[in-house]
C-alpha cells in the first residue's frame, strides 16, 4: 500500500463503562489517602471532583514509586520514567488498562490542561530521588536544599504547579490567576514540610533550607538527629511567615477562578492555613506527635463552605 492511501490510526477511546470505573478507582484512592485534599473536593460540581481525584491519583503513584523502601534510588527513577512513558503513550491515544490513566487522560483533554505540567509533577517528586553532590548512593537518600530559592524550585513542582493544574479544572480566564495560584501551591508545600520535619528526616531528607538553619546554628545533621525540638523552632517559625504570605495570594486567587469552584478553594485555602496556625499554638513542636486538624475541624470549614456554595 502506497503511502498515499495508509490508514492514519485512530486515537483509542475508552469507553463510557471504563470511564466510569477508572474515575471511582481515583476517587477511592483520593478518599484513602488525601487527609485535607479530599475535603476541598466535596464542595466542587461531580465532573470537576472526579478530575482533581484523577490527578490526585496519579501524583501518588509518582510518590509512592519516589518513597518505595524497596528500592534503590536509580531504580525508582527507572519506575518513574517507565509511568510517565505510560502517561505519554496514553495521552497520544494508545491504548490503557491502567485505571489512573484513563481517567487522568479523559481529564486532561475535557479541562485542557498543559501536558507539560503533569510532566512537572512527576519531574518533581524525581527531585526527591536525587543524590546529594558527591553523596553516594550506598550510604542512604539524602535530600537538602541550600536556599529558599532552591527549596522554591522544589516547591514550585511539587506544588504550584498542582496548582496550576487546579485552576484549569476550576476555570478561569484571567492570566493574573496563575502567579496566585503557584504561590498558593507555595503555601501549602510550606506547611507540609514544617508539619512532616520528623517523618522526612527518619528518611534521610531535609527540606530546611541550610541558610535557615544556618540562622539558628544549626546543620542538616542537627535535623536528622534532632532530640530537642525547641532548637528548631525559630527555623520553622521563619517558614511559617513565609507561608502566611503566600496564603494571601490564596485569598485572592478565589475571586479569579470560576464561582462553581471559589467555596472548593476557600475550603482547600483555609483548612491548611488552619493546620499551620495549630502547628505555631504548639510552639511548632511537630517532633512529640504529628500535628493534624481533627475530623471534626475539617467538617467545620467543609460546612462553611457548603454554605459559600448554595448562597
Amino acid at each position: 500500500m502506497s503511502a498515499g492511501t495508509q490508514q492514519v490510526p485512530v486515537p483509542w477511546t475508552p469507553a463510557p463503562p471504563q470511564l466510569v470505573m477508572a474515575y471511582s478507582v481515583c476517587k477511592g484512592i483520593t478518599r484513602q489517602n488525601a487527609k485535607n485534599f479530599y475535603y476541598g473536593f466535596l464542595v466542587l460540581p461531580r465532573r470537576k471532583r472526579e478530575a482533581l481525584c484523577a490527578v490526585y491519583a496519579f501524583m501518588r503513584r509518582c510518590d509512592d514509586i519516589t518513597d518505595d523502601p524497596k528500592l534503590s534510588p536509580p531504580e525508582r527513577r527507572q519506575q518513574l520514567d517507565t509511568w510517565l512513558d505510560a502517561l505519554h503513550r496514553a495521552q497520544q491515544g494508545q491504548p490503557t488498562d491502567d485505571a489512573i490513566l484513563l481517567a487522568l487522560t479523559d481529564a486532561q483533554r475535557r479541562y485542557a490542561i498543559p501536558a507539560g505540567l503533569l510532566d512537572e509533577l512527576a519531574h518533581g517528586t524525581a527531585m526527591d530521588v536525587e543524590e546529594s553532590e558527591g553523596q553516594p548512593l550506598t550510604s542512604g537518600l539524602i535530600v537538602q536544599y541550600k536556599t529558599f530559592e532552591d527549596l522554591r524550585l522544589y516547591c514550585y513542582r511539587v506544588a504550584s504547579v498542582v496548582g496550576l493544574v487546579c485552576i484549569h479544572i476550576f476555570g478561569y480566564r484571567d492570566p493574573a490567576a496563575e502567579p496566585l495560584a503557584e504561590r498558593c501551591g507555595l503555601a501549602f508545600q510550606l506547611t507540609n514540610i514544617i508539619r512532616d520535619v520528623k517523618e522526612d528526616a527518619s528518611l534521610g531528607r531535609v527540606y530546611l533550607p541550610e541558610e535557615d538553619l544556618a540562622k539558628s546554628g544549626l546543620a542538616v545533621s542537627d535535623v536528622l538527629s534532632m532530640t530537642d525540638a525547641s532548637r528548631l523552632r525559630p527555623v520553622l517559625a521563619l517558614e511559617a511567615e513565609r507561608a502566611r504570605e503566600f496564603y494571601v495570594s490564596g485569598d485572592e486567587l478565589i475571586a479569579f477562578i470560576a464561582e462553581d469552584s471559589q467555596p472548593a478553594l476557600w475550603v482547600l485555602v483555609n483548612i491548611y492555613r488552619s493546620l499551620l496556625e495549630k502547628i505555631a499554638v504548639k510552639q511548632y513542636d511537630v517532633f512529640t506527635a504529628k500535628v493534624a486538624l481533627s475530623t471534626w475541624e475539617k467538617l467545620r470549614i467543609l460546612g462553611k463552605g457548603f454554605l459559600k456554595r448554595l448562597t
